[in-house]
């Protein structure tokens, strides 16, 4: 009798134990790893880690039995520091997935240890078309803009409006640097010629000397690849020293709108600019935008912070979906059909990492055509998504099957 009660017991015992397990939540960990004082922290910063939140609450994760912390670091745009955090985080805080991480050089770097470890890195913020190229990884996924998308939309057009020779003022790290490559690889495919260029330090202030070999080039097109802070100032010093006064037109190859709305449209007005996202494009991207704005103190998303909200969101019913987040399942999931994205449009993951989507070509308005502090953009044309983003056979990225 004793021997049947005990096994009875037993028997119970595991039946609770499972039904237990099947009731306790999944846990996720998603750390949001950028700029957040320095030259990109309009860009990222803050907004980004809100954004995160905010795909976590739309997700409604807690109703589907997955209980989601998001974590907020700043990397300082030093790549040691970000691999070292993305390793802590991963090693002893048990973070899952790492979004955003502007800095081209800093994601490169997450890039690696986020393949090491098995774990999943959705790259918003950074540029490098390298990083769904020869530094592909079956887990990364570059969700917003590349260098290329930049350089084939921004760069097209400026050739084809007659700015058929280009010098450019380029950021010394490798986002500025593939961005004046893939540029220069769209110039002279158009018929164009590069006439030179010049490489500065990060976080410039003062960019005369630059400015003025650019202006000396007599080249039609200054391309400047750089973002953020360093753009900002490189734009309005131009100005300062006439140079689209005597001809030379000005091409922010990686322009975001708090970089326009900083500027303001009468300094930056005319300027032609490839995005992924802007806030006033339908009803879905304003409703997002104003919620985001009431929670970023006024300020209206970056494509940046779209990103991040897209990618996070998108993870996350595919977790819900399977009940699990394994990195080859959920990555398999996102793979596996185009997603139809509120942001984005209709999304398809590449086997090389890249989320191809539709990009746009914008123009700035002239301040007698905005009619308030956000109101930036006139779209000139929707790049589609097929010719938006570098052919997959092209990319040079080891996982692509010839």
């Amino acid at each position: 009798m004793q021997k049947k009660q005990f096994a009875l017991g037993a028997a119970l015992g595991l039946v609770l134990a499972s039904a237990a397990q099947a009731q306790s939540p999944i846990q996720v960990k998603i750390g949001v790893l950028n700029d957040r004082a320095g030259l990109y922290s309009d860009i990222t910063g803050e907004g980004s880690a809100i954004a995160a939140r905010m795909a976590v609450e739309d997700a409604k994760v807690a109703d589907k039995g997955i209980k989601v912390e998001v974590l907020a670091g700043d990397h300082q745009n030093k790549p040691d520091v970000g691999s070292s955090i993305a390793r802590q985080w991963i090693d002893q805080d048990g973070v899952d997935v790492i979004a955003d991480v502007p800095t081209s050089s800093v994601a490169l770097a997450v890039n690696q240890v986020v393949r090491e470890k098995n774990k999943i890195f959705l790259n918003s913020g950074a540029g490098s078309s390298d990083l769904t190229g020869k530094q592909c990884s079956p887990n990364t996924v570059h969700w917003t803009y590349d260098t290329w998308a930049l350089a084939n939309g921004t760069g097209g057009a400026m050739v084809k409006r007659g700015g058929d020779t280009w010098f450019f003022v380029t950021a010394d790290y490798a986002f500025g640097q593939a961005l004046e490559r893939d540029t220069s690889a769209v110039v002279t495919k158009a018929g164009g010629k590069v006439l030179g260029s010049v490489k500065h330090p990060i976080n410039t202030s003062d960019f005369s000397s630059y400015l003025l070999q650019a202006q000396s080039s007599k080249a039609k097109v200054i391309g400047l690849a750089n973002a953020g802070g360093d753009t900002i100032n490189a734009i309005k010093q131009a100005g300062e020293f006439g140079i689209t006064q005597g001809g030379q037109a000005v091409a922010g190859l990686l322009i975001f709108s708090s970089d326009i709305h900083s500027l303001g449209v009468k300094t930056a007005q005319g300027l032609v600019l490839t995005e992924a996202f802007y806030w006033d494009l339908n009803d879905k991207t304003r409703a997002f935008s104003k919620r985001f704005a009431e929670k970023n103190g006024g300020k209206m998303p970056t494509s940046v912070h779209a990103g991040v909200y897209s990618s996070v969101l998108q993870y996350l019913k595919a977790v819900a979906e399977l009940k699990s987040k394994d990195p080859e399942k959920v990555l398999a999931k996102l793979r596996s059909a185009p997603i139809e994205d509120e942001l984005f449009g209709k999304v398809v993951l590449r086997e090389d990492g890249r989320a191809v989507h539709d990009m746009y070509l914008f123009e700035v308005k002239k301040p007698d055509e905005s009619k308030g502090p956000w109101d930036l953009y006139k779209t000139l044309t929707v790049i589609p998504a097929d010719q938006a983003f570098r052919p997959l056979k092209e990319g040079g990225c080891p996982l692509v099957k010839s």
